[in-house]
């Protein structure tokens, strides 16, 4: 809800602005781990194969990067998911890092600096 407890879960496939508990999926794992996560087939992780996203929303792979601004603080993730596993490969993980420094590069300029 608009509780601010929940994420969003935008994409054409779940609905725009769906929500999920904050504490569900997988961004969380990336920002306390403060690195790329990639889940080629999540069902191949026993940590990951009980995330309640897996059920829910048939999330079978994830790829995600934190978005870390300049002093280091976690803003959040950026992330591609898909219902089926998916081989992300090299070219995925390069991918993501590069958007997630693009997006914090963004969100910088657009609020002149943090």
């Amino acid at each position: 809800g608009g509780d601010g407890s929940g994420g969003r879960a935008p994409g054409a496939r779940f609905g725009a602005g769906r929500h999920m508990p904050r504490d569900d999926g997988f961004c969380p794992h990336v920002v306390v781990r403060r690195k790329a996560l990639v889940l080629e087939d999540v069902r191949d992780y026993p940590r990951f194969a009980g995330n309640p996203v897996v059920d829910e929303f048939g999330i079978r792979s994830y790829l995600g990067a934190p978005l870390l601004d300049r002093t280091g603080i976690a803003l959040g993730t950026v992330c591609v998911t898909d219902v089926r596993p998916r081989p992300w490969g090299r070219s995925g993980l390069d991918t993501i890092k590069a958007m997630a420094v693009e997006l914090v590069d963004q969100l910088e300029l657009r609020e002149g600096g943090f």
